[in-house]
């Protein structure tokens, strides 16, 4: 699923991934942050909160986005694939400064929007400037492929992750989340040695990525994101190896990023804080 083009006179919005488990209550600066690149007092959210089985997933961001000072907040729960054809919600969603997609199982949020005109419209949004943002599960589907599922653990292991495809904003990084809780170093590594063309992002728990439009990565949060860059990648093992076997990679290069450092994904290099 490929990001939509973007036009000469407009810039990307932002693209604002969380590893999860971000700051509610003492002190959200991650989704501060988000509120202010959506337009600060002037952020018309629209959550979407389709990745959870709470019922109150979605009033829950919408109360907590309106207290940080939102101009308005809503609650599109799309539930069925019927559901995004509805046309009250669609107009919502385009009249939207930030869109947030919460945290849940990823796929129901691929299952439920996958090639609908919900996903088809976030594309085009975010190509027109409005910033899309995402917390653990609602991270993982932003990309354009997605990490399903997989096995913890360090060690990059031929069969240990499946793909299935994202909602397509960008084709330059991988996301994993809730990394250093759940060890999810080696699922990482074994889908980059899939195709080593994206750029590994994976995000501690109140942690998040904070894509600009010329492809820059803005850590903010507690934790730090680990960056995998296999733009030099030798040699993968993966094509030879049998379901199980550890995958050998080697020119993979690794930066452990915390709170105020950068990214360049065009360059591929990363600036301290």
């Amino acid at each position: 699923m490929s990001p939509s083009p973007v036009s000469k006179t407009t810039d990307r919005g932002w693209i604002v991934v969380i590893g999860g488990a971000e700051d509610k209550v003492g002190e959200p600066d991650i989704l501060r942050r988000f509120l202010t690149v959506s337009g600060g007092d002037d952020a018309r959210i629209a959550v979407i909160p389709t990745a959870s089985s709470l019922e109150d997933t979605g009033p829950k961001y919408v109360r907590l986005f309106e207290s940080l000072g939102a101009h308005s907040a809503t609650s599109l729960n799309y539930r069925t694939r019927a559901d995004t054809e509805r046309e009250d919600w669609l107009e919502t969603l385009t009249r939207a400064t930030g869109i947030f997609i919460t945290g849940g199982n990823q796929l129901r949020l691929s299952t439920v929007l996958g090639g609908t005109p919900v996903a088809q419209q976030i594309r085009r949004l975010n190509a027109g400037g409005t910033v899309v943002g995402g917390t653990s599960a609602g991270a993982a589907i932003v990309p354009e492929h997605m990490i399903a599922y997989g096995e913890t653990g360090a060690t990059p292991t031929a069969g240990k992750v499946s793909l299935t495809p994202g909602l397509g904003l960008t084709n330059r990084v991988m996301i994993d989340q809730h990394f250093r809780q759940r060890d999810r170093l080696g699922r990482l590594l074994t889908a980059l040695a899939y195709n080593p063309f994206a750029v590994g992002i994976g995000l501690d728990e109140d942690t998040a990525a904070f894509i600009s439009s010329d492809n820059v990565v803005n850590v903010r949060g507690s934790g730090a994101v680990t960056v995998v860059d296999v733009s030099n990648l030798e040699h993968s093992s993966v094509a030879d190896d049998r379901e199980g076997d550890p995958i050998c990679m080697t020119g993979a290069v690794l930066h452990i990023l915390p709170h105020g450092a950068k990214f360049d994904l065009e360059t591929r290099r990363a600036s301290a804080p």
